[in-house]
């Protein structure tokens, strides 16, 4: 269906916290304050690369206003983090890595004293050669920056004989893709406020994507268990990945813990750039074949990734890569390597797309560098190589069969703005140019096979009379609280105004896996449909106790218990009666219409034992049955057609128009997936186009938002229809697939198909460079 506010009906709900968002009413965790909280700030590194001869903290320790002061030699603790591997120094001891390194951190009584303070530390470095790419740490005589080396992880996938196979291959073409390191750019950078307890403990409120991770890792950094921390980390400005790694947690909380008072630190824009994750910088060499008639033969695949100083989700991101440098595409003979390389760099790690963004530009590429090749449609030819349903996965794992890939190709190619390609408007002046272009991605969701993935959450009816849901995700902008609400009122039959929404509190909420992935929509949908019906028969039950009525008679509804009307009333009179105790009740049901319930869900709640009507769930993110580490089960798919306007004075692109057909299951909440499609083409525009977080010798030239260009409300096109291919085959019983990352993946390859229908020229290099698009040649 063509999604949008009129399609959507009455299900196009008002975010709940939409309205205090625009209005710039809602309070983020960057927010808060407490009367007696310090200022903290963190001391980084003047190096990319470095020994530490000394840190001398006495002068800045001696500042008056100044409450704590800490170095390597203040971390009680495991003096390391990362979500996957703990290579990353809290604060570095003898070396640094790079510009964002922190080596001490100050608390201060005003955000000014403490960043005095950090002036008066005196570190005295030893500068070494710095790594600024991923080649130049691959070569032997490049200096090691960990123990084991440069490489952070290899990968590896074959299938078939590719080298031989090119023989027999009609139509050949080899290249190479390079992207860019692009920022999260996120409205609330990262900070927090961390406040010591009394009783030995820790509240940590600061932004994040899974506060149980954040949680383990604090715990061992501070030499404290886990049931001491309690991390609360919704609502927040942003994330898209970025803040799904510690970022400022652990300065926060040792100085908090050094200084007993509560301590709140918060990264400007600059610090934020210089410490904060990027996307990996990719260089990827891709050689494809296929025969006379256009069925791809073989494929080789060489990736290179730039992770920088420390792991974080490195490896991940890198097998995401590699599993689907394929695509949805059927290839017999196959040959894929990747590597992550360590460099004095800033630290890549988890961004929308995961790695799909640079492999799916690379390989699109390919399918329009063949087909031009051989003079044939690139839209035909992808239809030509499309997997079918029943299909094995890249890694010759199960998946869930869809037929996802022929849907959304079948949905692009009737589009109006994928005919127009035969028809472009050539009325502009003749410095400016458009051309149409499409690609179509598949996109795994999950973590992948083998990696602890769990999920779950818990429905009570709470004292106050609401059905309260539980779930340990984060709100950070994905409209997650719109559509958990939208699940809960369509499966109780409840108003707004009876339901409670917990999430982000670890005191509060049971484990349910992290905000990442494109898994929170999913695994709530499935949390309920297991709850839902054993939560439902609890309340029923409950009720029919109080009331007399039997359960099979009653159903929820708004504000309460109702009596199925009226094809049971009679029933209801009639069992009532039996008993005498139940007179009464029945009289009242005699009398009762459908103004109201039998029992409201507050009075249910005050005539029933605390937590008796409460259940909960918990159970794992669905996995291929095949032991293929990280394969990917569950996917969605997507095609996007874009129109382009190309200055040939500027070298400029414009992208004027877009659709987007995406095979994602049910439509839950059809506001929340419009915006994330919205949101997320927004971001590839910047990926394309503009957005590179450009690095020389270790250190960024672009330090802020006044050199990073970020695309604004008039970059974006005013025009973007979607069609959501909401069915699923027969028996499916895994419901909505997530949508906050397919959007992202096949942007980018659909503006530089529609850049060479306008100007002739295929780029490879991104973002676009515009001297690119300004020959000479272009004119003629």
């Amino acid at each position: 269906m063509l999604l949008d506010k009129e399609t959507a009906g009455s299900r196009w709900h008002v975010r709940p916290d939409g309205i205090d968002k625009v209005a710039g009413k809602l309070t983020y965790l960057t927010d808060m304050r407490l009367p007696d909280m310090l200022f903290g700030k963190i001391l980084r590194s003047s190096h990319p690369h470095a020994w530490i001869l000394s840190i001398d903290t006495k002068r800045a320790e001696q500042l008056s206003g100044v409450h704590a002061v800490i170095t390597y030699k203040d971390v009680p603790g495991m003096n390391l983090f990362g979500i996957a591997t703990p290579d990353q120094p809290v604060l570095c001891e003898d070396r640094v890595r790079y510009i964002g390194d922190a080596v001490a951190a100050v608390a201060a009584e005003t955000v000014e004293i403490a960043e005095y303070a950090l002036s008066l530390i005196d570190v005295l470095y030893e500068p070494l050669p710095v790594i600024d790419s991923p080649e130049a740490g691959l070569h032997p005589d490049s200096p090691k920056l960990h123990p084991n080396g440069n490489v952070l992880h290899r990968t590896e996938y074959h299938r078939g004989g590719a080298m031989d196979a090119f023989a027999e291959c009609a139509y050949v073409t080899e290249n190479t893709y390079r992207t860019p390191r692009q920022m999260h750019a996120y409205m609330e950078t990262e900070g927090g406020l961390f406040v010591p307890e009394k009783d030995g403990g820790l509240t940590v409120y600061a932004p994040t994507q899974h506060g149980y991770k954040d949680r383990m890792q604090l715990s061992r950094i501070l030499a404290i268990p886990e049931s001491a921390i309690r991390v609360v980390s919704s609502p927040i400005g942003g994330s898209f990945g970025g803040k799904d790694e510690l970022n400022v947690q652990p300065y926060g909380a040792l100085l908090a813990f050094n200084s007993g008072r509560p301590v709140k630190l918060h990264q400007s824009r600059f610090e934020s750039v210089r410490a904060g994750l990027k996307r990996h910088p990719m260089t990827v060499t891709m050689k494809t074949g296929m025969d006379k008639d256009g069925k791809l033969l073989a494929h080789t695949v060489q990736i290179v990734a730039d992770t920088g100083a420390y792991a974080t989700l490195g490896a991940p991101v890198l097998n995401f890569s590699t599993e689907h440098a394929q695509g949805p595409y059927r290839i017999p003979h196959v040959s894929i390597e990747g590597v992550s390389v360590y460099t004095n760099n800033g630290v890549s790690g988890e961004f929308r797309g995961f790695g799909g963004n640079q492999i799916i530009f690379a390989l699109e590429g390919q399918m329009n560098r063949l087909a031009e090749a051989a003079g044939l449609d690139y839209w035909k030819l992808r239809s030509l190589n499309l997997r079918e349903s029943t299909d094995l996965g890249p890694f010759e794992q199960r998946i869930v069969p869809t037929d996802g890939a022929r849907q959304v190709w079948e949905s692009v190619a009737g589009s109006e703005l994928m005919k127009k390609r035969a028809s472009i408007d050539k009325s502009s002046p003749p410095w400016i140019r458009h051309g149409v272009g499409a690609a179509i991605a598949m996109h795994g969701s999950g973590l992948g096979y083998g990696l602890p993935d769990p999920a779950g959450g818990r429905l009570r009816l709470n004292r106050q009379g609401l059905i309260e849901a539980s779930f340990g995700y984060e709100e950070f902008g994905q409209g997650l609280i719109a559509t958990l609400q939208i699940l809960l009122i369509e499966r109780f039959g409840c108003g707004k105004e009876d339901i409670e929404i917990v999430i982000g509190d670890t005191a509060r909420v049971p484990h349910s896996g992290s905000s990442t992935a494109s898994r929170a929509t999913s695994m709530m949908w499935q949390a309920l449909a297991r709850m839902g019906p054993v939560f439902s028969e609890k309340l029923l039950e409950a009720a029919s106790e109080l009331t007399g009525i039997s359960a099979a008679s009653l159903t929820t509804g708004l504000g309460g218990i109702w009596r199925k009307y009226p094809e049971t009333m009679e029933q209801d009179r009639d069992e009532a009666a039996q008993s005498k105790q139940n007179i009464e009740a029945g009289a009242l049901i005699e009398s009762q219409t459908c103004s109201r319930p039998v029992i409201s869900y507050r009075e249910l709640a005050e005539q029933t034992e605390a937590e008796s009507i409460e259940c909960e769930s918990q159970f794992d993110f669905p996995t291929t049955p095949d032991e293929i580490f990280g394969a990917h089960y569950l996917h969605t798919y997507t095609a996007v057609a874009v129109e382009v306007e190309v200055n040939l004075l500027t070298g400029k692109v414009k992208v004027t128009d877009q659709y987007h057909a995406v095979a994602a299951g049910p439509v839950v909440n059809p506001m929340g997936y419009v915006g994330q499609i919205e949101g997320a083409s927004s971001m590839a525009l910047g990926f394309t186009l503009s957005e590179d977080a450009v690095m020389k010798d270790g250190r960024y030239l672009t330090n802020n938002f006044d050199t990073y260009l970020i695309p604004t409300i008039k970059d974006v096109p005013d025009h973007l229809q979607l069609d959501a291919i909401d069915e699923l085959p027969e028996g499916d019983p895994f419901g909505p697939r997530g949508v906050g990352e397919i959007g992202t993946v096949a942007v980018a390859p659909a503006i530089i198909a529609a850049v060479h229908q306008a100007v002739g020229k295929w780029v490879q290099h991104l973002p676009i460079a515009p001297e690119e698009l300004m020959s000479d040649q272009m004119f003629k």
